[in-house]
């Protein structure tokens, strides 16, 4: 079923391609009772089912069975009032679903200059190479699988068109490791023996198109569940990722490290990801290098969203802000969502060990951000989360609680007690103590 499903959902990106249809998102849901894909469009074409009435806009079906069933339109499972999915049955889908949301193509509205290309087998790959996410390259993530194109990555490029740029040095397409590299694109091809070396390749590549980084940021290559938040901090930033092992710092690594001395680095994970030795070591090049994040996955990426050193880090703790959630157990749905970082509602990319229930940490997280008001809602900031998967990822109660979470409150006002959230407007508060130390670089 999930082949035939995919086939079609195929054919669907190249109708959109051909048709240049006003295309919001891509929601690709599998659920108990079948397969479909719903598109959110300004107009019903014929032969499909439109679902809803005017002035909103419609819900097409193209060329599938009328909904029985109000879960069957892909709500709350694809969108409630807080929270969006990006609903792919795996990371093929979930990469095409977030490359069309930030880049939709079409009205008038130029594609990306370029693409990246990663296998699906290559999470690490994917987490470096989100810092061509970021401008002035700006190319999105798509999956390829082993080493071949699939369809609906062949559809999705058809309807980004990449055209590449002076940004880009004329590439459109970008090409990772063992990633299938499309035959009618002018691509330039990153290679590398294992992921230290596919990071230093992207990142020499990054410099060469943007200049130096601002900052370096090292992540496990380890373990995927501590290094996914650092692909959003890539897409937002421009700052390349660097692979460390936890008691080893591969040779690519430190000469990465070395043609980059006066810049600030930056370590993301515990010492059971990232030793107290490797840090030494990295110290004696930079002495100033700071570690971020401490505890399980969940607390790692938490701990990331509200750290701020100077200008590097999220700074993430007050409402008013958008955020991402992948499941832990996905670590490339999670990088191939790294677009969503760096544009829309911009936010850092938390992680969930629980696809069923949001974890008490994360749940904690969510209540210190949640937004509030006192006499006008209208006047009030918003929070709005993505969530990356299907709900096999993450399930629709999960989603239901996050949606919760993220509502903006009343709260009282001098007889009550202290709000729960601060009032809007109210500036950034500044982060913990860990995250206090100002990067001195000029």
């Amino acid at each position: 079923m999930l082949a035939s499903a995919r086939n079609w959902i195929s054919d669907v990106f190249y109708w959109l391609g051909s048709h240049r249809l006003a295309l919001a998102v891509v929601v690709i849901l599998v659920a108990a009772a079948g397969v479909g894909a719903y598109l959110i469009a300004d107009d019903a074409e014929p032969g499909g089912t439109a679902i809803g009435t005017p002035p909103a806009p419609q819900v097409v079906v193209p060329d599938a069975p009328v909904a029985e069933e109000t879960d069957d339109l892909g709500f709350p499972a694809f969108a409630t009032k807080n929270t969006t999915r990006v609903a792919g049955a795996d990371p093929v889908a979930d990469a095409a679903g977030v490359a069309l949301a930030v880049h939709p193509s079409t009205g008038g509205v130029e594609g990306p200059n370029a693409v990246t290309l990663v296998d699906a087998d290559d999470w690490a790959g994917a987490v470096a190479a989100a810092s061509l996410t970021a401008g002035p390259v700006g190319a999105p993530l798509l999956v390829t699988d082993s080493g071949e194109l699939p369809e609906l990555t062949r559809s999705a490029l058809r309807a980004l068109d990449p055209q590449g740029s002076a940004d880009t040095a004329g590439r459109q397409a970008f090409v990772v490791g063992d990633a299938a590299k499309p035959e009618d694109l002018e691509s330039l091809e990153l290679g590398g023996a294992g992921p230290a070396a596919e990071a230093a390749e992207i990142d020499r590549l990054r410099e060469r198109l943007a200049d130096e980084p601002a900052h370096i940021l090292l992540a496990s290559s380890e373990e995927p569940a501590y290094a996914m938040p650092a692909a959003a901090w890539a897409a937002r930033s421009g700052d390349p990722v660097l692979f460390v092992e936890r008691d080893r710092i591969p040779k690519p690594t430190a000469k990465a490290l070395r043609g980059h001395q006066e810049v600030p680095v930056y370590a993301l994970g515990p010492e059971s990801v990232i030793s107290a030795d490797v840090m030494k070591q990295v110290k004696r090049l930079f002495p100033t290098a700071e570690r971020v994040g401490a505890g399980d996955p969940v607390s790692n990426s938490i701990d990331f969203a509200r750290y701020a050193s100077g200008n590097f880090g999220w700074n993430i703790n007050d409402p008013g802000h958008g955020l991402v959630i992948a499941s832990a157990d996905q670590p490339l749905a999670g990088a191939v969502a790294a677009p969503l970082s760096a544009s829309g509602s911009w936010g850092p990319l938390l992680v969930s060990t629980d696809d069923d229930e949001v974890p008490a940490a994360l749940r904690g997280y969510l209540l210190d951000l949640k937004p509030g008001y006192e006499n006008d809602p209208t006047r009030a900031v918003y929070n709005h989360v993505w969530l990356i998967g299907d709900t096999a990822a993450l399930s629709a109660d999960f989603q239901a609680q996050v949606d919760e979470l993220a509502e903006v409150a009343p709260v009282s006002s001098g007889t009550g007690g202290e709000s729960v959230v601060p009032p809007p407007g109210t500036p950034e508060s500044s982060p913990p103590e860990s995250g206090t130390k100002k990067d001195e670089r000029k």
